[in-house]
């Protein structure tokens, strides 16, 4: 298979990722005190955002304040000197990430940047804010395959701030389940190639519960459209069964030839989400080619939500193998600091 980027050593180097962001990467400059925070505002696009809804998913629950996440140019109105931002860029130079984080400095917002330079570092050095600075990637490795880097700063900030104590033990607790699912799919035969096997020639359908799984099922869809460079959609419970779920009554003999359905499951669903998949798959029986489940391992909710998030990573570059398409370029996208 052609892979240009190195995306598969990329993914599969998650755990080791994350272990190097625990290590080496330290804030400069101060962190505003406990006190001094009323809400928290997550700045990001693209791998970026989608960080923030993982902060928002695992951390956010466990909170004394409001997390928020925004993926725009216009911040919230809400924020002011009370509300600390976390702007996340990889480059630095993502033209939403740098004009809100901007819009919120001006307010008189605490600023917190997670970055490797570019404007967002010169906003922050500017203002003598909080910051990481990442390491520049060695090689053009997507920032879609740096999730771990952009996320372990956050957890560990915000453990500091004491607004989620813990986060250290449970990035290890994350990194344990990373290392045994990279082992569980390392050989050939393995849970992500039997998916992609069985799902290959459709387009997935991925339904996850509750925002863990929510935001699990956001991870899937982007790496298939990124890596495997094919359409995907996505759903959460209970909202599908209060909505979705009655657009299946028609076409069945069209989208059981074309469509596929992922149910993504992990130890956090309520109990009555939990009975509605079972809703699901009885109202999807006929009218999707396969109904797939994946089931989450690991201690607590971030070990869980990336261990779908590697799975569903590899099942992408899966797809992609089987295609012969070098999972790594995105043509359709302009080439801009954008993406991260």
């Amino acid at each position: 298979m052609p892979d240009s980027l190195g995306m598969r050593a990329a993914v599969l180097g998650l755990p080791e990722q994350m272990v190097a962001a625990t290590r080496s990467l330290t804030v400069t400059g101060s962190l505003p005190s406990h006190d001094d925070i009323a809400n928290v505002l997550v700045v990001g696009t693209g791998a970026a955002g989608w960080v923030g809804d993982l902060l928002a998913a695992v951390a956010g629950p466990f909170m004394p304040v409001p997390l928020v996440v925004h993926k725009g140019f216009e911040p919230p109105s809400f924020v002011d000197s009370s509300t600390l931002v976390v702007a996340i860029s990889a480059s630095g130079d993502s033209p939403e990430t740098v004009a809100a984080a901007t819009t919120c400095v001006e307010a008189g917002a605490h600023l917190f940047a997670v970055t490797s330079g570019g404007r967002l570092g010169a906003l922050a050095d500017s203002k003598e804010a909080a910051t990481v600075f990442l390491p520049v990637a060695a090689s053009p490795v997507p920032t879609r395959t740096r999730i771990g880097a952009l996320a372990v700063p956050v957890l560990k900030a915000f453990d500091t701030l004491g607004f989620f104590p813990g986060a250290r033990d449970w990035i290890g607790a994350a990194v344990d389940q990373l290392r045994a699912r990279r082992d569980q799919l390392a050989p050939p035969d393995n849970l992500a190639a039997d998916l992609a096997r069985t799902i290959a020639g459709t387009m997935p359908v991925i339904y996850g519960g509750g925002i863990l799984g929510g935001v699990a099922a956001a991870r899937w869809k982007v790496q298939v459209n990124q890596s495997a460079k094919t359409p995907s959609w996505i759903g959460e419970l209970p909202d599908v069964v209060h909505g979705e779920i009655a657009g299946w009554g028609q076409h069945g003999d069209i989208t059981r030839q074309v469509l596929s359905l992922i149910l993504l499951r992990h130890d956090d669903e309520a109990p009555e989400v939990s009975e509605q998949f079972s809703t699901v798959e009885t109202w999807t029986d006929e009218v999707m080619a396969h109904i797939l489940t994946v089931r989450a391992a690991g201690e607590g909710p971030l070990a869980q939500l990336l261990d779908l998030a590697l799975i569903g990573d590899v099942v992408a570059l899966e797809l992609a193998e089987r295609s012969g398409i070098d999972p790594g370029p995105t043509p359709a996208i302009v080439a801009s600091p954008a993406a991260g």
